[in-house]
């Protein structure tokens, strides 16, 4: 497992921001064949309730930059103090340019300022964080804006129930910077390609182009509908992935960080479902009450940035008014896996925000 560790680098601020429009599994009972019962068991079991998704117009961009700018703002950052911006996304504005060079330009951000895309869902929010540590700790940045989210709400099929009423969308911006305090942190990343058509778009890019032929609806054995232009998720295989590398690989980064289970304040895991939730804590043997894990259920599965969702929506308090030591970990598409241990205190914002109607 690929490890690192960091000092004196330190998360000063995050901000999410979610679209205005709310959809609840309650009103869907037609895509579930009018079974009352069985919304009522996905509620309870699988945590599924409401979720945010956005507008025909509203992108992935437009959800990140508004965080940013509430972000700096309220941090009192000028853009000419933000020398890197990363955004984590699978669903950017363009095929090219990438994400991040879009908003480098509609943020104002200076020339000499470096910006990249990363090709990551459920764990780039992590992966984000671990390269923005990594140019902070370089010498080259003092600061490092991390932007992490995705709108997966546009790649379900809405007639499949096995994905459609999991995923919501959001945008997140995190101020990452160097601190003359000692401020540790430690990383591990991971990786298993063999699994990756388990959660995935099988057309739309240079393999499998979109054509006629990809855009006709199929329906699987499960009764659900969708083409080769929208997400698939092989759910059992995903869940059984998440609760056999998880466990391992918190295991390993306490290790690693010379702590253990109660030396960690909460366990912020990527936002996938209650039931997968429950499922790490108790093999873990971690107190459910250190597992945020309302955020799937007011939100949705907002892929990239769930973890950040999580943190402001339910760790807010916690983390500016005082510190806290948490373990975040993500885990899904790739199938890829990255987790930290680092403390998150005295932040300058720690908030969500709605994005404003498109025009």
């Amino acid at each position: 497992m690929p490890k690192s560790q960091f000092s004196q680098v330190r998360i000063s601020g995050v901000v999410t921001c979610v679209p205005p429009t709310e959809k609840r599994i309650d009103d869907e009972v037609e895509l579930f064949g009018g079974n009352v019962k069985q919304i009522a068991r996905l509620k309870k079991t699988i945590g599924l309730d409401r979720r945010r998704v956005v507008d025909a117009k509203t992108t992935t961009a437009d959800l990140c930059r508004e965080a940013a700018l509430t972000l700096l703002s309220k941090s009192q950052i000028a853009m000419d103090q933000i020398d890197s911006v990363i955004c984590v996304t699978q669903t950017p504005d363009y095929l090219q340019p990438c994400n991040a060079a879009v908003l480098h330009g509609q943020l104002g951000l200076r020339k000499d300022c470096a910006a990249l895309d990363v090709n990551l869902g459920c764990s780039g929010y992590v992966y984000g964080l671990w390269l923005a540590h990594m140019m902070v700790s370089a010498g080259g940045c003092e600061r490092v804006l991390l932007l992490a989210g995705d709108t997966i709400s546009r790649l379900a099929h809405p007639k499949d129930r096995a994905v459609a009423p999991i995923f919501g969308d959001g945008g997140s911006a995190t101020l990452v910077e160097r601190t003359a305090a000692q401020s540790n942190s430690w990383f591990s990343v991971e990786t298993d390609g063999s699994g990756f058509d388990k959660l995935m778009v099988p057309a739309g890019g240079h393999r499998t182009p979109c054509s006629g032929e990809t855009s006709q609806e199929i329906e699987d054995e499960g009764g659900n509908i969708r083409t080769l232009e929208n997400l698939f998720m092989d759910g059992a295989e995903v869940f059984n992935f998440s609760i056999q590398v998880e466990p391992r690989a918190v295991r390993e980064l306490l290790e690693y960080a010379e702590t253990d289970v109660e030396g960690v304040d909460y366990f912020v895991f990527h936002q996938a479902n209650r039931y997968i939730l429950t499922n790490i804590a108790k093999r873990l043997k971690i107190d459910v009450a250190k597992v945020p894990m309302q955020t799937v259920e007011r939100y949705g599965n907002q892929s990239s940035a769930s973890i950040p969702s999580a943190i402001c929506g339910e760790l807010s308090e916690q983390t500016i008014a005082g510190s806290s030591r948490v373990l975040l970990s993500g885990f899904g598409v790739g199938l890829s896996w990255a987790s930290t241990i680092l403390d998150l205190a005295d932040l300058s914002v720690c908030e969500i925000i709605e994005s404003a109607p498109s025009a």
